[in-house]
């Protein structure tokens, strides 16, 4: 499905980012894509999207041998992974289900890297025939890739290392603590020595892996992580007398502000941090791979929703909108440490103005902590308008929780380009997922089994 909308635009026939989205907004309003039919919708940018992977490029660029991979898990949309394979881009994955979405999207087996702390010999076996680059997440995996790798297979193998350099200001998403689940702990009594002698004994172990966290982790906890690792490689290859480690996969996560429509910090500032913590990261000495996610798509996506109720409880005002836990799960579950912007819209797609109420912004799901947003200052909202939630490209929209069974919402990739008119520019839409349907709700909640535990007559002997 491709639609287009006229709206307005710059005189050099460029939009800010909020006019923009004001754009798509009130076209998507218009062509039916946000309201009755559909109450709740994601969408994304796919210029931004473009945008921000050449940032990231021209950000490495004076490094030869640089993989930039796109940790699927942010946005596990098979149209979307597709335009990052487009834009030249590998994919990390964390499942065989991601795998599976990889190869579909297009990307080569050679641009694909596995990552996971639980995989089955059955995912270890499918990545090496397909070639597909493993880091194994401990020694005893090591040890179940020495029973299942051929000789011949093409994917380059690794180990994932935990510097243990410490946590940043969620411990959700900090994955270099003392005792985090992921990698080798490498200040553990013999860990250090165990690696070396890991690596010693397979000369096919090549890559070392390491990744410190993402949201709430400052440049610098992220820069001495993978110095460490940097340090480790050094010394693996000086005490095995050969260049055995020759790639450095140094993860991703970067954080995302998400107070403003400022992008800092930028991957500029990643790379000046990560070069004054590891002065020879990117003298070409080591092929380099990164495995970026929600800095590439959170800005370039929102959600909108209608709203269907307000009501006053206890002197508070409440919109009871149709985007709740269901979408924005890490908002609701951890609202101080994922707080998302909020605009107000019209019927018409159009933003409200007016005097503003400190409102809470509420969802569907039937749970009482389903609130998006607290005491949000904005024009007082009604029935049938539409708030719309900023930040939101990576991970809310593309990996919804089926709580209540309500569906999945539809996504809409978009444009807005110059059109005829001076003044005017032309949204274009394209579906990227279709809305969940009922009739889908039911079979993924095993109606073809309806009758699995229920004894039948037949089955008592009638």
């Amino acid at each position: 499905m491709t639609q287009t909308t006229s709206a307005p635009h710059h005189e050099d026939g460029t939009a800010p980012p909020a006019a923009r989205f004001d754009a798509v907004v009130e076209a998507a309003v218009q062509q039916g894509l946000l309201g009755e039919g559909g109450p709740v919708a994601g969408f994304i940018d796919t210029e931004g999207v473009r945008a921000s992977v050449g940032t990231l490029h021209d950000a490495f660029a004076a490094t030869p041998g640089v993989l930039h991979t796109f940790a699927a898990k942010a946005c596990s949309l098979i149209p979307v992974l597709r335009l990052l394979a487009d834009c030249g881009m590998g994919c990390e994955v964390a499942s065989p289900g991601e795998l599976r979405l990889a190869l579909e999207a297009g990307f080569p087996a050679s641009r694909i890297v596995l990552d996971s702390p639980a995989k089955t010999r059955e995912e270890i076996r499918l990545a090496l025939a397909l070639g597909v680059a493993v880091n194994a997440d401990s020694l005893d995996e090591l040890r179940r890739i020495d029973a299942l790798r051929n000789p011949g297979t093409a994917s380059v193998l690794g180990l994932r290392v935990n510097p243990q350099v410490g946590g940043g200001a969620i411990g959700a998403m900090s994955t270099a603590t003392d005792t985090s689940k992921f990698g080798v702990a490498l200040r553990d009594a013999g860990a250090r020595e165990a690696i070396v002698t890991a690596f010693r004994e397979r000369p096919w172990l090549t890559r070392l892996h390491a990744h410190v966290g993402s949201q709430g982790c400052p440049l610098e906890l992220i820069a001495a992580g993978v110095a460490q690792t940097y340090e480790l490689a050094e010394e693996i290859n000086a005490t095995l007398g050969v260049r055995q480690v020759t790639s450095l996969d140094i993860g991703g996560g970067l954080p995302v502000n998400f107070a403003d429509e400022t992008v800092h910090p930028t991957y500029a500032d990643h790379v000046a941090a990560l070069t004054a913590a590891a002065p020879g990261l990117f003298s070409g000495r080591y092929a380099l791979v990164t495995e970026f996610g929600r800095s590439l798509l959170a800005k370039n996506g929102f959600i909108g929703a209608r709203v269907e109720y307000t009501k006053d409880a206890g002197g508070r005002r409440i919109a009871l909108t149709h985007a709740g836990a269901q979408t924005a799960t890490r908002t609701v579950l951890m609202p101080d440490a994922w707080p998302l912007r909020i605009g107000a819209f019209g019927p018409d797609g159009t933003p409200k103005g007016g005097p503003v109420l400190a409102q809470d912004i509420a969802g569907p799901c039937c749970f009482a902590g389903d609130v998006v947003a607290y005491g949000r200052e904005l024009p007082e909202l009604a029935q049938d308008d539409v708030v719309v939630l900023y930040d939101t490209g990576a991970y809310y929209f593309s990996t919804p929780w089926a709580y209540n069974s309500l569906p999945r919402p539809a996504v809409y990739g978009f444009r807005v380009a110059a059109g005829a008119g001076r003044d005017r520019t032309a949204v274009t839409f394209a579906t990227v997922r279709d809305a969940q349907s009922m009739d889908a709700i039911a079979a993924e909640s095993g109606l073809a089994h309806a009758d699995a535990l229920v004894e039948r007559a037949t089955d008592r002997g009638a």
